[in-house]
């Protein structure tokens, strides 16, 4: 019998959504002809440290070589920083691989994987491609409902992604909550915790999850250089988890995963805790002076523990992200990730934010009421 390629492709991957990151700024200003803000994708507006540029640049000219395939420098300092041994650390590519890989590992047809409505969409998608059953739990006042997401565990569950704060509503959980869902988790489901975005979490002083990780053998934390260091586009993550499940991981990551490049980068980032305090402070301020001002238009920003503004504008909210665009201010409309009536703005510096607000005052004056409706 013939078959095609396209046959053999699994039913379970063909309705897979692809990830469309947000528009280069690069693309906006060659087909605008303007000079644009990027505020769509949480990245850092500081940049990298110093510290990061000059230890990549230095070893950029061994480029010729294999980096590190074991990443032992890097995972020798993530270990001695979190008070556990170098084997309980894994460095991927980014947080994206993780958590690709703990669904690889422990999901396949007939499991299920859970998850929240309105979270990290990789999550699902990582589910999915697994061949695993997904299930969504619902949001409530767009935050996790860890009660209802215990609820749902069922003995098929063999994963459960959580992100702490939550992208792209910025919301938090606390410890406490966090320990009281863990103890409804059995031994033998994986709590993955993507906590790309804790830094930035001051209002709450959220503290990381070494301490729970501690006390129970089926947690897998996931941590990012591509945040509050200022690394996105050297692709660089690593996760905290027991030795068995990393092994298992490293065994279907692909060789090399990350390059000399990013490991150099990393290591000297973690060093410059000037420039993360600085990061951390800037956002600080610009976000809440950015929350301030759009309460002020009418809108009802959730309130965020992360580096980015949810808000819900109303059903035009795609129509008003092009409004943004066209003045050169790039923010995220969030119909991809389940929210059709909203929109995700990334804090920038001073000057982006103030670029920001000023599109959006004008952008309303051009839809009257649309501030008011969004208030309601």
């Amino acid at each position: 019998m013939t078959r095609t390629i396209e046959e053999l492709i699994p039913d379970y991957l063909r309705g897979l959504p692809v990830y469309v990151p947000g528009k280069p700024i690069e693309e906006v200003e060659r087909e605008l002809k303007i000079h644009a803000v990027k505020l769509a994708s949480n990245e850092n507006p500081l940049g990298p440290s110093p510290k990061a540029m000059a230890a990549a640049r230095a070893v950029l000219g061994d480029s010729n070589r294999y980096p590190d395939g074991g990443t032992h420098l890097l995972r020798e300092a993530l270990a001695e920083r979190r008070g556990v041994s170098q084997e309980e650390i894994f460095v991927g590519l980014g947080s994206s691989e993780l958590i690709d890989l703990a669904s690889r590992v422990l999901l396949r047809a007939g499991l299920q994987g859970l998850t929240s409505e309105g979270t990290y969409a990789p999550f699902s998608v990582a589910i999915r491609a697994s061949g695993a059953e997904l299930e969504l739990v619902p949001q409530r006042e767009f935050a996790f409902d860890l009660k209802a997401m215990a609820r749902a565990i069922t003995p098929k569950t063999g994963v459960i992604y959580l992100a702490n704060p939550n992208n792209p509503t910025g919301s938090a959980f606390t410890g406490k909550e966090f320990e009281e869902f863990l103890a409804g988790v059995p031994d033998g489901v994986l709590v993955v915790l993507d906590e790309a975005y804790i830094d930035y979490a001051v209002s709450m002083g959220l503290q990381d999850a070494v301490e729970a990780y501690r006390k129970r053998k089926n947690l897998l934390i996931l941590r990012t250089f591509s945040k509050v260091y200022g690394l996105a586009g050297l692709r660089i993550g690593y996760a905290i988890g027991r030795p068995e499940l990393l092994s298992a991981m490293n065994k279907l990551r692909t060789p090399f995963n990350t390059s000399g490049v990013a490991q150099a980068a990393a290591l000297a980032a973690l060093d410059d805790k000037e420039h993360v305090k600085r990061c951390i402070e800037t956002n600080a301020t610009e976000r809440k002076r950015l929350s301030e001002d759009l309460a002020k238009m009418g809108f009802r920003p959730v309130p965020s523990e992360a580096n980015f503004i949810f808000i819900v504008v109303g059903p035009d909210a795609k129509a008003l992200s092009d409004d943004l665009l066209r003045m050169g201010v790039i923010v995220r409309p969030l119909g991809w990730m389940g929210f059709p009536e909203a929109i995700r703005i990334s804090v920038g510096t001073a000057e982006e934010n103030d670029k920001c607000l000023s599109a959006m005052a004008r952008v309303i004056l051009k839809r009257p009421g649309k501030g008011a409706l969004a208030a309601r």
